[in-house]
């Protein structure tokens, strides 16, 4: 299989890994903040089983060096890590996960290096995360991302190298993640982006001596005997957390401006309280003269240094993509390896439920033997699929990080025979290379689900509430688990994330429906709050009205004054209060019939709390009804 791993860029926080670290020894030291995000920059390699360790490296020129090989001996390898040099990381992480995981060698090769090297980008904690992972894919420990983290970290540290613990945040991907550091406790959150937001780093082509700054520095710790000790404690102490909070803010509200500012500050503590602790190295020539070239400073709104500081790399944040690809050029022609990346926005909702604990009663006998959900559907790219791999498709297009599966305990093996269980090797070998790798792709999406039981069918409304502490106080995106859907453009995820992030309000997906088919479905009114008729401010939910019911009180004037209907579109973004509700009803018995409803508690929020509807720009498709799952299975991909 293929891997990337890209490098890691400090962008607020450096030093507060370790620093925070000297909590255990002296608790008056602060924790360590640490803003880090992963650079399109990074390291591809292709990976496959092997009878020993092997790694080949790329050459600065593009071409292959030689095979290294070891044998699957603990030992020989944690001796070639301690011995350190170029081979030493690659080695110390198969060292580790030899000894410590029930795995066999490994081959890896690396194919491509786009990550500048020794530049503060921790190119050396993106191939011991490389390794770590490949080793978890191929031999699918199902280890977490935090877990991948900590292998790289113990095998890099058997090397003579002294890396902090947030260099391997570069497992948590492209995205920007707070760390917080606290004598050997670590705590990773991702980080809400409210606007797209462009940075710029570069080579500065200067030379630093990593080494000498951290040992500087550390002599700073854990008791403070003089003032320049003092200063370095308060810069990566109380000052840091103070900015390290400012940018969280800044960055949920995608205010560049802000952080630009919060930039200039940073460096301007950084010089004035650590710099004096190591001027050989942090002076940095370099780096101040780049933060004082005029045209740097028209086109960027605040400039810092990365890493270690000193003369290595310097990053830079704009306003634009214009300006970021203007400072970009800039920089080139003064001679400087110059690189863009942009943060895109990162919405708050991370999660997704999606309810597959239903008996599929419409699909019998089907449903005897398979669950509806996995009823098989030719997706557009041409293959057979499994609906629910659809759908978890595009929950992964959408930004989604976890998924919970609300199944019947007894539905386990077949959820586990898609996600969670390989292949045999024969069976393997048969497939093509793409099917191959979207193999490979099943099985890191299966990382992401977490299965959640309902233990008996008590109604919608108790499934959904089975997911309360997945879903914790965060809100969460829920799918039916029998449609599918399809959009020319953003799926139709993507678009419902959107809406709830401009209004944060518990927000369902809209479909506009004949007025005869509203008994079929939850159908609601309200008032459109753009030309477009996209967002409802809803004013009443009601579950199956009769035609008559809708013509007389569930009908919307779009801006032609007709009047039309609209249903939930099988989409929906909860909030933390639905799940306070279902609590409140199952503790108090409060069902409809034998059953406890979600409907009821829609309604509720929709009078109390408001609920947003968006009308979505795609189409739905039924596989839970025969004549529905026809239409769907000749028409769907199309």
């Amino acid at each position: 299989m293929n891997i990337f791993v890209p490098g890691r860029l400090c962008l607020f926080g450096e030093h507060s890994d370790w620093a925070g670290l000297y909590n255990r020894t002296n608790s008056a030291i602060e924790p360590g903040l640490a803003i880090v995000t992963g650079i399109e920059q990074g390291i591809y390699g292709y990976v496959t089983r092997s009878d020993k360790f092997r790694f080949r490296a790329l050459k600065s020129d593009g071409t292959h060096d030689e095979w290294v090989e070891w044998p699957l001996s603990v030992k020989q390898l944690k001796a070639t890590a301690e011995e350190g040099g170029y081979y030493s990381y690659v080695a110390g992480v198969a060292a580790f996960m030899l000894e410590y995981y029930d795995v066999g060698g490994l081959s890896v090769d690396i194919t491509k290096v786009t990550l500048p090297i020794k530049k503060g980008l921790s190119s050396s904690a993106a191939i011991c995360v490389l390794v770590a992972r490949a080793f978890n894919l191929v031999y699918d420990l199902q280890i977490s991302v935090r877990g991948e983290m900590e292998a790289a970290y113990r095998g890099e540290i058997m090397t003579p190298s002294r890396c902090g613990r947030l260099d391997q945040a570069c497992a948590y991907g492209t995205k920007p993640v707070l760390m917080r550091f606290a004598s050997e406790n670590i705590e990773v959150d991702r980080l809400a982006v409210g606007k797209e937001l462009h940075w710029v780093f570069a080579d500065l082509n200067g030379e630093k001596d990593t080494l000498k700054i951290l040992s500087s520095l550390n002599a700073c710790y854990p008791y403070a005997q003089n003032p320049i000790a003092l200063g370095v404690q308060k810069a990566l102490g109380p000052e840091n957390r103070r900015i390290v909070e400012q940018v969280i803010q800044a960055m949920a509200h995608g205010d560049a401006v802000q952080i630009g500012r919060l930039m200039n500050e940073s460096q301007e503590i950084f010089d004035r309280l650590v710099a004096p602790a190591c001027p050989a190295e942090l002076v940095s020539p370099l780096l101040h003269r780049v933060m004082e070239d005029p045209q740097v400073r028209a086109l960027a709104l605040g400039v810092k240094g990365v890493g270690s500081h000193g003369d290595g790399t310097v990053q830079m944040i704009c306003k634009d993509a214009a300006d970021q690809e203007a400072l970009r050029d800039y920089l080139h022609s003064q001679s400087m390896e110059a690189h863009c990346f942009t943060i895109p926005a990162q919405r708050s909702v991370r999660k997704a439920i999606i309810p597959v604990a239903g008996y599929g009663t419409r699909m019998f006998p089907a449903t005897k033997v398979v669950k509806k959900e996995l009823f098989p559907v030719v997706d557009r790219d041409g293959i057979a699929k499994p609906a629910l791999l659809i759908l978890l498709q595009e929950l992964e297009k959408a930004g989604i990080e976890q998924i919970g599966l609300i199944i019947s305990p007894e539905d386990k093996p077949d959820f586990d025979r898609l996600f969670k269980r390989d292949l045999a090797i024969d069976h393997y070998r048969k497939l093509s290379r793409p099917l191959r790798d979207l193999n490979v792709a099943i099985q890191q999406l299966g990382q992401k689900i977490t299965y959640i039981y309902q233990q008996e069918q008590l109604g919608f409304g108790h499934a959904v509430y089975q997911a309360r502490d997945f879903a914790g106080q965060d809100p969460v995106l829920m799918l039916l688990g029998d449609h599918i859907y399809s959009s020319a453009g953003k799926t139709c995820a993507e678009q419902i994330l959107e809406a709830f992030e401009r209004s944060g309000q518990l927000t369902v997906a809209l479909d506009e429906i004949p007025v005869e088919r509203t008994m079929y479905y939850g159908t609601l009114t309200g008032q459109f709050l753009d030309a477009e008729c996209r967002h409802m401010q809803v004013s009443n939910m009601v579950e199956k009205p009769t035609a008559e019911y809708a013509r007389g009180y569930l009908g919307v004037r779009d801006k032609k004054g007709e009047v039309r209907y609209y249903c939930v579109f099988g989409q929906y973004v909860l909030t933390p209060k639905v799940f306070e509700l279902l609590e409140r009803n199952i503790r108090e018995g409060r069902k409809n019939g034998s059953e406890y409803e979600l409907t009821g508690v829609l309604q509720e929020i929709c009078q109390t709390d408001g609920m947003m509807g968006y009308r979505v720009d795609g189409k739905r498709y039924d596989i839970g009804i025969p004549q529905a799952y026809r239409e769907t299975v000749s028409t769907f991909g199309g």
